[in-house]
């Protein structure tokens, strides 16, 4: 049995700003092929704790390894692909089209004489034919409807040929058809192609039955559950602070 070292492993993380701690104590581990999902109020601390994760943000003490290696000592960034929140939001006016778009995902995966090779073109041929976008190559990403944006913005990530994909309130603005299909394209990333991905959201409803292990975030609080655990009323009792009562909903229906 071959050793894989974590995709990321955290460990007693702290950050804080203007005077405010916004995360405390976290500590947590995502394996390579997971799907796994971290959830948690607005202004919990997610959206942070991403960032942490890709070095956007410097943690205030703990410590952040990708793939064993020390975030500080990590180059090989192509291996995490992001899409970031509101990208389904993109300004009308904005002149690129799809494939553009895409081909832009691919520059950090480009060899040391930063020319494109016939290999990189079919690596971007391929992103796109994952997240079903080939068919609206030449048009502009502003025409686009929210979850094609959507499909548009992960096929850019892809192109970087990541191990991971972390999402960042990936639905925001698109429609429940947009979403189902969305998922479906995840479950199939993750299953056939083992893609490690991690999903961040603030809407338990949107939890797709997949997904292995969630973290929950609230500020000081993170704690790793089974989703079935999750998804009743004690455990968003104890996540929001409310008096919750569910009301289930199947996503793929």
């Amino acid at each position: 049995m071959t050793f894989e070292p974590a995709v990321f492993e955290v460990e007693h993380l702290d950050y804080s700003a203007g005077g405010q701690t916004i995360l405390s104590d976290v500590s947590l581990k995502v394996l390579q092929g997971e799907y796994c999902a971290v959830i948690g109020p607005n202004g919990g601390g997610k959206t942070t704790l991403v960032r942490l994760l890709l070095g956007l943000q410097k943690p205030t003490s703990g410590r952040i390894s990708l793939f064993g290696e020390p975030q500080k000592q990590f180059r090989q960034w192509a291996q995490v692909g992001y899409v970031p929140q509101q990208v389904t939001q993109t300004d009308r006016l904005f002149p690129g089209t799809v494939e553009e778009i895409v081909r832009m995902g691919r520059i950090s995966g480009l060899g040391w004489d930063k020319r494109w090779h016939e290999n990189d073109h079919r690596i971007v041929e391929r992103a796109m034919e994952r997240m079903e976008v080939t068919g609206l190559r030449q048009k502009l990403v502003g025409e686009l409807s929210g979850g094609q944006r959507q499909r548009v913005m992960i096929a850019r990530a892809l192109a970087s040929e990541p191990k991971v994909l972390i999402l960042d309130e990936p639905n925001t603005g698109v429609d429940q058809p947009s979403q189902q299909r969305f998922y479906a394209l995840l479950r199939q990333l993750n299953r056939e192609e083992r893609l490690t991905i991690l999903f961040v959201t603030h809407d338990v409803g949107v939890i797709a039955d997949d997904i292995a292990r969630v973290f929950t975030v609230n500020q000081r609080l993170a704690t790793c559950n089974d989703p079935k655990t999750l998804l009743s009323c004690e455990g968003m009792s104890e996540l929001y602070g409310i008096d919750a009562h569910l009301l289930s909903a199947h996503h793929r229906h």
